[in-house]
Order: C-alpha cells, then sequence, then structure tokens
C-alpha cells in the first residue's frame, strides 16, 4: 500500500518513518496532522501488528511497510531500506513514534535547523519543551537523565533527551551505518553522530500521553530490556 504526498518543485524531500505496533487507535491520527505541504512521502513499517494498524495507516493515506520481526530498530531499518530504494531519493528523514505522545504539527520547527544547513540533525527534546503530567514516567525521567549524562561524558556531546521525534540528513543516516535491532536505537543514533563529527542540535517538543499502552515502559521487563540495551550500547561503542 503506497501513497505519496505532493511537494513543490526544488523543495528538499522529507520522508516520515513511523516504526508501529499493535497502534491502530492512534496512527491514523498521526499520519493525519503530518504538514502535507512539508512532506514528500509518510511511510509506515507495520511492525507485525495483530490489529488494524496497517489498514489504519493505509486509510490515512501512508504507505505502509509490513516488518514480521518486533524490534523498534528492525522497523527503522526496513523504512531507510525502502527509502534508499525511493527515486528521488530523500533529503531528509523525520522518525517519529505511531502512539501521538509526539505533536507532528511542529515538524517544521524540527527540520528547519537541517533545511537552513546549520547541522545535520535534530533531537526533538521532551525535557526542553512542553511535556504534559504524566506523559513519562519517573524511570523513562532518569533513564534519560543518565544516558545523557553518559553521552556527555563519554562521548563529549550533549543532550538532554533520547526522544523519538527526530529528523536527519538523509546521506548523514546514511553514513551512520545505524545497526541495533530494539531499544538502543535512538542512542546508538546519537553516539555515532557525536562520533563521526556531524553537526546536531536540539530543539523543544510538546508530549502528551499516548495514546493506549506502552509496551517498553508500561511493563517492568519492557523497562528493564531498554534500560539495559541503552547503557549496554552505549558502552559498547565507546
Amino acid at each position: 500500500m503506497q501513497s505519496t504526498l505532493l511537494t513543490s518543485p526544488g523543495q528538499p524531500i522529507v520522508v516520515v518513518i513511523i516504526p508501529a505496533f499493535n497502534e491502530e487507535n492512534s496512527v491514523g491520527r498521526v499520519v493525519r496532522d503530518i504538514p502535507d505541504e512539508l512532506v514528500g512521502e509518510i511511510i509506515v513499517v507495520n511492525n507485525n501488528s495483530n490489529d488494524q494498524t496497517a489498514v489504519e495507516a493505509a486509510r490515512a493515506g501512508a504507505t505502509v511497510l509490513d516488518e514480521r520481526i518486533q524490534g523498534y530498530g528492525r522497523a527503522c531499518l526496513r523504512g531507510i531500506a525502502y527509502a534508499q530504494q525511493r527515486r528521488p531519493r530523500p533529503d531528509i528523514v523525520v522518525f517519529l513514534d505511531a502512539d501521538y505522545s509526539d505533536f507532528p504539527g511542529e515538524m517544521p520547527a524540527l527540520v528547519a535547523p537541517i533545511l537552513n544547513g546549520s547541522v545535520d540533525m535534530v533531537i526533538g527534546s521532551r525535557a526542553l519543551g512542553n511535556r504534559q503530567r504524566g506523559s513519562m514516567t519517573p524511570q523513562q525521567v532518569f533513564g534519560n537523565w543518565l544516558a545523557t549524562s553518559l553521552l556527555r561524558l563519554l562521548y563529549g556531546v550533549r543532550y538532554t533527551d533520547l526522544g523519538p521525534f527526530r529528523a536527519i540528513r538523509f546521506d548523514t543516516l546514511l553514513a551512520l551505518d545505524m545497526q541495533d535491532k530494539t531499544y538502543g536505537w535512538t542512542v546508538e543514533m546519537q553516539l555515532k553522530a557525536a562520533k563521526q563529527g556531524f553537526r546536531s542540535t536540539e530543539v523543544p517538543v510538546s508530549y502528551r500521553k499516548r495514546i493506549g499502552h506502552s509496551k517498553i515502559s508500561g511493563t517492568i521487563k519492557g523497562t528493564i530490556l531498554a534500560g539495559y540495551k541503552i547503557l549496554t550500547t552505549i558502552f559498547r561503542y565507546a
């Protein structure tokens, strides 16, 4: 299932990749809230869902890909592989979650530092933005603080968040040679960008309570596994 939005001639091509696992109640809202005038294509990677995620994403106008092996990183890699074959290839890739916790309407501010040529990657920081009470668990807040502190200590780069809402030049993304297939995806991107000397910045983004139940922070097992993977990723590349 494929749908391509129209952009102005000469305008940088922005492609959005949205990993989605059992998000039938939210993914359509995410897709519809993305600014049409900015984006060339919206790609939803259906990550082995057993609900109507793929149907709702396609109904909202997204290109839907299937990745049957579960894993956040696997879904992102599937979207990247598709983008590599796309003609014309994208100039910028934006990642965001399918649970409607991010505000897709803030995408112009997210990509602006790349469009003006000042940076290669932008992280949407929930720590700097307007975060709804209860939208992040205490363990998420602490985990972000710990991970970003380690990134500063080991890689000399200052971040306040490992937020999923982010934008990156496509050629930069390919140069990072992303490998993680699960929970270490976001931190791998940030530490590799630091190691390779790419320019990055953060912009404040809003964050709200997600629709539905989190498969990671909403369970003890998911929280422990995510935390372990993030920390081991940080130390492995150091």
